[in-house]
């Protein structure tokens, strides 16, 4: 479904009156339901005349760019190279995608054609409540716990549950998720180390390999860059202690999905708890239940007891996706300004 239309205002950037003279036209690629609404009703407020459309961009509905330098496109989808060839023949200058990592698109090719890609901010506050959620969750086999007594097995697993005060927690990447998780655990009582390219924090930061010797759980909140890309391969995977815990909601290639399902099946690792997977693409955000899945490691992962799956859902709450609404059309007017000028 696609619609282009100006929302009635609502008070949103109240201390800034757009006019029809400012408003901006923005394509709005994969913006689902909820997206659409909250989208309709901060439109006009925040001087946006909006298309918006449900599908992915590709070259097939490029047209719907017509007039329009910004796009605002999602994660779920890939952007391919002709694609960005084909948005550029249309006059489009900028992509505001809305998610903080932009793996699903070429960003050195959209800039050989001219092509500005920018991701936005949104409250750290979603993933990091997550990630510690999903912390607990494994740290007492709440995943099996759940799935027996959904057949109504109420007996007291064999393996008993940690308390993270009595373990140490290593954080890989201490940007705005990663200090927002460390905020959350001081809480508990545990013991904290950090590593980061660029300390950021207060944190007990130490080299890479010392924190996976320590760690008993280890959490991942780096970018996927071809530096971090497999950053937790199988070397490092056995300097980690033996019995382990993995969370990951960052990016699903920060891991060496192969060799972490190895050391799970085997009893290396005591657990994980994955809200993003290599090779999720097609996979997640579809509704599978009638259909073979193409990705082998998933349902290895999935057949594991100490094995927590989610289907990158971490980001998503009202509060973050407001977020990544409102600043995506904040960055495309600040291109827009920027373009102005430049005339």
């Amino acid at each position: 479904m696609t619609s282009r239309e100006s929302a009635p205002r609502t008070g949103v950037l109240a201390s800034w009156a757009p006019t029809a003279a400012t408003a901006v036209g923005i394509t709005f690629y994969g913006c689902e339901q909820d997206e659409a609404l909250v989208l309709r009703e901060l439109a006009a407020g925040l001087g946006v005349v909006p298309t918006i459309t449900q599908a992915a961009v590709s070259e097939a509905n490029i047209g719907l760019t017509a007039g329009n330098r910004c796009i605002s496109v999602g994660h779920k989808a890939r952007i391919t190279n002709s694609t960005l060839l084909a948005l550029n023949h249309a006059g489009v200058e900028y992509i505001s995608t809305r998610s903080i990592g932009c793996n699903h698109i070429d960003v050195d090719y959209a800039r050989s054609l001219g092509i500005c890609v920018e991701t936005v901010a949104y409250s750290p506050d979603s993933v990091a409540d997550y990630t510690v959620m999903l912390m607990l969750m494994a740290l007492r086999n709440a995943g099996s716990v759940i799935r027996r007594a959904a057949v109504h097995d109420y007996r007291l697993n064999d393996v008993r549950g940690k308390e993270l005060g009595d373990l140490t927690v290593g954080v890989i990447g201490t940007g705005r998720i990663g200090s927002a998780v460390m905020d959350r655990l001081h809480g508990f009582g545990c013991r904290m180390v950090a590593f980061d390219n660029r300390p950021q924090t207060s944190a007990d930061y130490l080299p890479l390999d010392e924190v996976l010797r320590l760690s008993d759980v280890l959490t991942l909140h780096t970018p996927l860059t071809a530096d971090t890309h497999h950053l937790l391969n199988g070397r490092r995977i056995q300097q980690l202690k033996r019995g382990a815990f993995v969370i990951n909601t960052g990016r699903g290639s920060l891991i060496d999905t192969e060799a972490l399902v190895a050391a799970l099946e085997s009893g290396r690792l005591g657990g994980a708890a994955l809200d993003v997977l290599e090779g999720e693409e097609g996979i997640f955000y579809a509704d599978c239940r009638n259909k073979p899945l193409p990705n082998e490691n998933l349902v290895r992962l999935q057949k594991l007891p100490n094995v927590i799956v989610s289907p990158h859902t971490a980001y998503y709450t009202d509060h973050a996706l407001r977020d990544a609404l409102e600043n995506s059309v904040a960055n495309c007017r600040k291109f827009e300004n920027r373009k102005q000028r430049w005339i």
